[in-house]
């Protein structure tokens, strides 16, 4: 069995790596001639193709939870915090929300080849962490003008891949900039560890669930106490969904 996952987790790799070269040669001939709203959504066409491939290849199926949640209207405005546990909630997040999503990602993803290219033609918040002070104050300023436009700001708040059953040092970024910004925060918990582990390269079929929590009002809140409230949701939701990780654990 652990061949048979090891040649599944090798196919899918050599299967992302063929397909990204000429969808980003894509992305970057029509950049010059597109809305930064078109090129994101063709990029999502490439995450929607090494998603589906997982579920093909891997044998990986999500399950999301909590639609009713999210915010509605096509400029109404969030900020969602995510668990994070592996690298496959950063290509599912855009190819399951309704509104065009903006990480906030160190600039040193920018390089990437052919990856980080096609990441450079979207409009999103890409920092350098060396410049903190500064690092924030374009997060913020950033922030905002792409939610006024109806883009939601996405960040992990942990600020790494946590290991399954663990729990990282949260960090008070996204809810600093909703209460500058009065952009509610969506609380998602994720299991993705269940079937693609932190730094893994094997992986396993499974069901990834994606929790999504009710909103949670950043006005005139403190963020430290936002915080702890978001990751109060969040670690209960993980315990809820993946129980057995944490009594491992």
């Amino acid at each position: 069995m652990i061949l048979i996952h090891l040649l599944r987790s090798v196919l899918h790799i050599l299967f992302m790596a063929v397909t990204v070269v000429p969808w980003a040669l894509a992305v970057l001939v029509a950049a010059p001639f597109l809305s930064s709203t078109r090129i994101y959504w063709m990029c999502v066409g490439w995450l929607r193709l090494a998603v589906s491939s997982g579920k093909l290849i891997l044998g990986i199926r999500n399950h999301v939870m909590g639609f009713e949640n999210l915010p509605v209207g096509s400029t109404a405005p969030a900020i969602l915090l995510l668990k994070h546990q592996s690298t496959w909630e950063t290509f599912c997040m855009p190819t399951l929300m309704p509104h065009p999503l903006a990480y906030v990602f160190k600039k040193e993803l920018l390089y990437v080849p052919f990856f980080g290219w096609a990441m450079s033609r979207m409009d999103m918040i890409h920092i350098d962490r060396s410049k903190r002070t500064q690092a924030f104050n374009k997060v913020v300023e950033q922030g905002q003008r792409l939610l006024n436009q109806g883009t939601w700001v996405i960040m992990f708040p942990e600020g790494t891949r946590i290991p399954r059953g663990q729990k990282g040092q949260y960090k008070s970024g996204g809810t600093r900039l909703a209460v500058a910004t009065g952009a509610p925060v969506i609380p998602i918990a994720v299991t993705s560890a269940k079937c693609w582990p932190r730094k893994a390269f094997i992986k396993r079929p499974g069901t990834v669930e994606f929790s999504i929590g009710p909103p949670i009002p950043s006005a005139g809140r403190d963020p430290d106490e936002l915080l702890r409230e978001v990751e109060a949701w969040i670690e209960a939701e993980m315990r809820r969904l993946d129980p057995e990780a944490y009594r491992a654990a």
